[in-house]
């Protein structure tokens, strides 16, 4: 048997050095050519790294978010023939498409298995370290996989899930599986609750304590938050801006919209920001700390704050001074859906000179946005509520919203940023100056 060193090549110009942010192998697998090994991370992209060949699997690299230099060994994998290779630094990286999870390798060793194949084939020593190989693949999977008696039935559960229902004298059998057929601590706490009580009580179960490695996107993101806030002086204003007009405004124009997509507020407060914009360029920045330079910019590179099932991620709405609502409206669905299935482009997630974050329903009465790092300022529009308000001595029912913007206090004034605001005010309270002509001179 020979030992093959897959180093990790050249994936992207300028790049030093990857993230390992997940694993989908381990020591011990039985692993094909072309099969996904991990998933690295630089700073531009996640890319799938697939194993140039056959064999098993002997040694890996680190655990996830270790980080790897170019050119050092990733994976050491066993392979059929004599003397060791290594895969030169300069090799080219082979790119896959990244999958939600990685195909499971057949460990069966019956008739006509690839497996058995293999030990047909190999050398009496070869044969001894392969049958290792594959009771240790096997006890892999055992830790998984609960067979009761000598019966058919197979319970899925975790090593963890198993030893608990020992200690607590729990018939696996009994307990009823999940969706997917796999008992995990909620069904067993379900059960407990039941047979304890007879029934089911109130009590909340405990979920286990538990450790979270942070890497990959969230290290990224926790980076990017902590520099923000250690080198900006960040304010943060807060107004109140009644919405009544412009939620009739809205509906009116979904009502009438045809084939265009359905308006939420996002486009109507996007158009407001880059009707006022223009006399407040300071807000519309960026900050060379470095150069000690700020750059202010005429075109509205809009950054639009996106949660997603990686982290937070902000697609950029390129000139969205020049769209109209329904332009603006088609954008930011196909960005937020570019984000959330991770088919968002480098270019589309960089260059933004204004960002804007909001949490939709879930906005809540304020909130106090951390800047988008070198940009000056971050504007959060909040949930909208319905309460009385006093006009003159009448009282009326309203739609009222709080619109938070943070700044960076080394290039913002708290009066410019007022006062951008109550500008903005003044458009959404008045909604048919959004499509009102600018004002000439």
């Amino acid at each position: 048997m020979a030992q093959y060193t897959f180093r990790l090549p050249d994936i992207g110009e300028g790049i030093a050095e990857a993230e390992i942010v997940a694993w989908h192998v381990a020591v011990g697998d039985v692993i094909s050519e072309d099969q996904p090994v991990a998933d690295m991370m630089t700073d531009k992209a996640t890319v799938e790294m697939e194993s140039p060949v056959s064999g098993v699997v002997i040694e890996l690299a680190g655990a996830a978010g270790d980080r790897v230099a170019i050119g050092a060994a990733l994976i050491v994998v066993e392979v059929a023939g004599e003397g060791a290779h290594a895969a030169p630094a300069d090799s080219p990286v082979v790119v896959a498409p990244k999958s939600a999870s990685p195909e499971s390798v057949s460990l069966s060793t019956d008739e006509g298995s690839p497996l058995s194949a293999i030990a047909e084939n190999a050398q009496p020593s070869s044969v001894g370290f392969l049958q290792n190989a594959v009771g240790n693949a096997e006890n892999r999977v055992g830790n998984d996989v609960f067979r009761v008696g000598n019966g058919p039935q197979t319970i899925l559960t975790s090593p963890a899930v198993r030893a608990r229902a020992r200690e607590l004298g729990v018939d696996l059998s009994a307990v009823t599986a999940g969706p997917n057929g796999r008992i995990r601590h909620a069904d067993l706490d379900a059960f407990l609750s039941y047979n304890a009580q007879k029934g089911y009580h109130s009590a909340a179960s405990v979920r286990p304590d538990e450790t979270i490695k942070i890497i990959g996107m969230r290290r990224r993101i926790a980076e990017n938050m902590v520099a923000a806030k250690r080198h900006i002086p960040h304010f943060t204003y807060v107004e109140e801006i009644d919405v009544t007009a412009l939620e009739e405004v809205r509906a009116e124009l979904n009502a009438a919209r045809g084939t265009n997509p359905k308006l939420t507020l996002l486009p109507l407060l996007i158009t407001a920001i880059c009707r006022v914009l223009p006399d407040y360029p300071m807000i519309n920045a960026r900050f060379d700390e470095e150069a000690g330079v700020v750059t202010r910019y005429g075109g509205v590179q809009l950054g639009m704050a996106t949660q997603t099932d990686a982290g937070l991620m902000v697609p950029v709405i390129r000139d969205a001074q020049g769209r109209n609502i329904w332009q603006l409206a088609a954008e930011i669905a196909r960005l937020a859906e570019a984000a959330r299935s991770g088919t968002a482009k480098a270019s589309e997630l960089s260059g933004s000179t204004l960002t804007i974050t909001s949490l939709g329903p879930l906005g809540g009465i304020a909130t106090t946005p951390i800047i988008n790092r070198p940009e000056v300022a971050i504007i959060g529009p909040n949930r909208i509520i319905e309460r009385p308000i006093f006009v003159g001595d009448a009282i009326k029912r309203a739609k009222l919203m709080n619109l938070s913007i943070s700044c960076d206090h080394r290039v913002v004034d708290g009066w410019d940023a007022a006062s951008f605001v109550q500008a903005i005010k003044r458009l959404l309270e008045t909604p048919v100056l959004l499509f009102a002509p600018p004002a000439v001179g």
